[in-house]
């Protein structure tokens, strides 16, 4: 799935997002509003990972929940 489609939909894939990153907070969530570097630079911060190791579990994130506009 393109970013673009999390990005504009973001409220619906808060959800999705959650479940991948239980230690986010609703007011990281807000403070992301579906930019992806926010995303990442969030996750890194969270969770201790590079920058790197960020991109790549969003990628994975991408790639399992392409499926979920059908």
């Amino acid at each position: 799935m393109e970013w673009g489609f999390i990005e504009g939909n973001w409220r619906q894939m808060r959800g999705n997002v959650l479940r991948q990153w239980g230690r986010l907070t609703n007011s990281q969530l807000d403070a992301i509003a579906g930019h992806r570097e926010r995303l990442a630079r969030t996750i890194r911060d969270i969770y201790g990972v590079t920058g790197e190791e960020a991109e790549n579990q969003i990628k994975v994130f991408e790639n399992r929940d392409k499926d979920f506009r059908t």
